[in-house]
């Protein structure tokens, strides 16, 4: 077998949406509904534990506003959540999102050596296209033969239902392809898949745990002037993630 795809998480992997994106519209959604609800940095790094928007809603009444009165809590999330969509695709239009280093490059490089692409993700249709979008061109959207994003399969992170769904639609088996993670349920859902996993880590998850990763990074790095560091993994020569790195790490973990 040789490697024949590249499979990429969007929150936290390609850019630090989390961040920069989803936090920012959740609290502006607060407040536009004249919800008296503020999420600070701290508050969503916990609530992160939880994928999917409006399950996180859910969870932050249940956990820290158990004095909420709501007549039917389901129907208030999605409302909150379908908001927060709409203004996180106006921020991505804005370009307040900018891709994490490396991520640019490594498309490019990618489609130049004939790897295939694609993306796993949990997050909405709506938020994907408008990150790359706005960050590479509308035309990139066409360099991804799969976007496996939202409510495509019935389980999300950690869940491996969007890898295995991926997988299929590409024809392809998890020895054929490389996934990339940040946090650890990215790498528990990968590896539910059996794919290996290359993790960059963002502020949220630096911390956690990521058992049968290739390597952790604390990004993809650029050549000559901005090395990544090596978090975890087998040391090597390389100073950045790109093919010549990827073949590297193929070879040794498949």
């Amino acid at each position: 077998m040789a490697l024949e795809a590249l499979i990429f998480d969007v929150d936290g992997t390609l850019a630090n949406t989390e961040r920069d994106g989803h936090l920012v519209a959740f609290n502006e959604a607060f407040k536009e509904l004249g919800l008296d609800w503020f999420w600070t940095n701290d508050l969503y790094h916990e609530l992160l534990n939880v994928t999917g928007g409006q399950l996180r809603i859910k969870y932050y009444l249940k956990t820290h506003r158990p004095d909420f009165a709501c007549d039917d809590v389901d129907v208030l999330a999605k409302k909150v959540h379908t908001l927060k969509t709409k203004i996180y695709v106006r921020l991505a239009d804005m370009g307040a999102i900018p891709l994490r280093t490396g991520v640019a490059r490594l498309f490019s490089e990618a489609r130049r050596a004939g790897l295939r692409l694609a993306i796993a993700t949990t997050t909405t249709p709506a938020n994907v296209d408008a990150l790359i979008a706005h960050t590479l061109g509308v035309d990139a959207l066409g360099w991804f033969e799969v976007i496996g994003a939202g409510n495509v399969v019935p389980n999300l992170k950690p869940a491996g239902d969007i890898y295995h769904y991926v997988l299929k639609q590409m024809n392809l088996k998890a020895n054929q392809a490389i996934a990339f993670e940040d946090s650890h349920n990215g790498i528990v859902s990968s590896s539910d898949a059996n794919l290996k996993t290359l993790i960059t880590v963002n502020e949220y998850t630096k911390t956690h745990q990521f058992d049968g990763a290739m390597a952790v990074l604390d990004h993809l790095g650029e050549p000559n002037n901005k090395p990544f560091t090596m978090l975890s993994g087998e040391h090597t020569e390389h100073s950045y993630v790109g093919i010549d790195y990827l073949q590297e790490l193929y070879a040794k973990n498949y």
